[in-house]
């Protein structure tokens, strides 16, 4: 929000869901572990959705603890544009919406769980 983006907040994968059915965010900000359905299952559903033309494509961004090659690697298999390990330096999350948006922060709306 210091940087000027409009944020939308989620406390787990059917909220976001929820909140993704009345906002298009441009980018989802999304931890891995989330309580029950984790944030590739929420990611998968997207896709899913994205994929039957239900709704158009969101840039996503993982910020996890999981912070090894291979976890990085999953995150971008699994549908992911960036993956950012914990903790996560602002400046850095900043770099990462602005390229995943392809705009600068402050026009891009972030749903961030």
């Amino acid at each position: 929000e210091a940087a000027g983006a409009r944020v939308r907040i989620a406390t787990s994968a059917a909220t976001a869901r929820e909140a993704l059915a009345l906002h298009h965010p441009n980018v989802l900000v999304c931890d891995i572990g989330l309580p029950g359905e984790d944030g590739y299952q929420l990611l998968a559903s997207i896709r899913k959705r994205e994929g039957e033309g239900h709704t158009p494509r969101v840039g996503a961004v993982a910020v996890t603890a999981f912070a090894r090659d291979d976890d990085r690697r999953h995150a971008l298999e699994a549908g992911f544009d960036e993956h950012v390990p914990k903790p996560v330096d602002p400046g850095q999350l900043i770099e990462v919406l602005t390229k995943v948006v392809g705009a600068p922060v402050s026009s891009a709306g972030t749903l961030r769980d």
